[in-house]
C-alpha cells in the first residue's frame, strides 16, 4: 500500500495534517481520538476499498447427541461449540503428529 501508517512522510515532519483530526503528529492524532468517535467524522471520511481474501470454512457433520455434549461444554467455558471444536481439533491434530 502506498500509504500504510496513520501519516506519511511529510506528516512526520510536521508539514502537513490529516485530514480528519487535522493533527500534526501522531501524539495530536492520539489526543483527537481519544476524544472524538468514527461517527462524529464519518460523513468526512475518504471511501476506501477493501480486498479480503478469506479461505473458505469447511463443515463437517456432528451427530445430534455429541454436539449436545460439545455445546454444553461450551457454553460453561463461554464459547462457541464451533471454537470449542476448532480448538479440541487443534489439540488433537498436535498430539498425533
Amino acid at each position: 500500500m502506498e500509504n500504510e501508517g496513520a501519516m506519511n512522510e511529510s506528516n512526520k515532519q510536521g508539514n502537513e495534517t490529516t485530514s480528519v483530526s487535522k493533527a500534526h503528529s501522531l501524539d495530536e492524532i492520539a489526543e483527537y481520538w481519544d476524544s472524538h468517535s468514527l461517527t462524529d467524522d464519518w460523513d468526512n471520511l475518504p471511501d476506501v476499498k477493501l480486498e479480503v481474501r478469506a479461505l473458505p470454512r469447511q463443515r463437517i457433520v456432528i451427530a445430534p447427541d455429541l454436539y449436545e455434549k460439545l455445546a454444553s461444554r461450551a457454553r460453561i467455558q463461554g464459547l462457541s461449540p464451533e471454537t470449542l471444536a476448532n480448538l479440541w481439533l487443534a489439540e488433537r491434530l498436535l498430539e498425533v503428529s
